[in-house]
């Protein structure tokens, strides 16, 4: 079986780019809402409708494993659908776990009482969406103590991106770093809480300085996904490559080439 990526957008080939290089014998089948994207700004329950459609729709199609490769259907949907229960056989996994894996250097496996890491002071760069929720303040919680996280909803910066226009990306990018030093001016570490943020990642580094850790997730959750699929190799088998859309698929092809820089071909979802 394949394994699914999913997101609202293109973001996610951030992420499928990483864990296609790091399990080049993996197919994997990558679905993009681009018809009601972005998921940033709608609300909790749009979101989670649309994210458990989409869902199903690679269940359905063949995927038994569904990687949430947008933080904004992680935060909003994948704890309701866990706890809802998914079909025998299937699973579906969000972003948010490898990223804090590395911020708190401790397995997710661990189940042992929240402990006091070395990062103290947490910079979380996400999407609106994303930043209302607390998703990642609440799975922090579970894991560590004594982090002080300061929150930055970078509004237009997945819009811009997913435009093709990087000039107006990188002007917000370093607008919504400004405004996250004016609340916490010397972080130890950054957190970029979106798929797309990775193709800006130099731009947040300048503009945090080079004392600042910056964490984004493509390579995390690829060595997360290697390691899942290594104990459990059944969820991945055979199929073919495939990408979908919810949008014009000439459209979002386009977008996608621009995006990776490499030929993309999107079919109808």
């Amino acid at each position: 079986m394949a394994v699914g990526v999913f997101d609202s957008g293109l973001g996610g080939l951030t992420v499928l780019s990483a864990v296609a290089a790091r399990l080049p014998d993996v197919p994997f089948v990558y679905y993009a809402d681009s018809a009601h994207a972005p998921y940033g700004v709608r609300d909790a329950e749009d979101i989670f409708q649309l994210t458990e459609k989409a869902v199903r729709h690679l269940w359905d199609n063949g995927c038994d494993l569904v990687i949430l490769a947008c933080n904004t259907a992680s935060a909003a949907a994948l704890r309701r659908m866990q706890e809802a229960g998914v079909p025998d056989g299937k699973r579906v996994l969000g972003v948010f776990v490898p990223l804090i894996e590395a911020l708190t250097e401790r397995d997710w496996g661990d189940n042992s009482p929240p402990r006091e890491v070395d990062v103290k002071h947490v910079a979380l760069f996400a999407t609106p969406a994303t930043v209302s929720s607390r998703a990642f303040q609440r799975e922090l919680a579970f894991r560590a103590v004594g982090v002080d996280v300061e929150a930055q909803a970078c509004g237009g910066v997945v819009d811009a991106i997913e435009e093709g226009d990087m000039i107006l990306a990188e002007a917000l990018v370093r607008s919504h770093v400004d405004a996250l030093k004016r609340k916490m001016p010397t972080p130890d570490a950054a957190i970029l809480g979106c798929t797309h943020y990775p193709l800006m990642q130099d731009i947040f580094q300048a503009a945090l300085g080079p004392d600042v850790r910056v964490l984004s997730q493509a390579d995390l959750v690829a060595d997360s996904l290697a390691d899942y699929l290594e104990r459990r190799p059944a969820m991945a088998g055979g199929g073919e490559p495939r990408f979908l859309t919810t949008g014009d698929p000439d459209q979002v092809s386009v977008r996608a080439t621009q995006f990776l820089r490499r030929q993309m071909t999107f079919t109808a979802a």
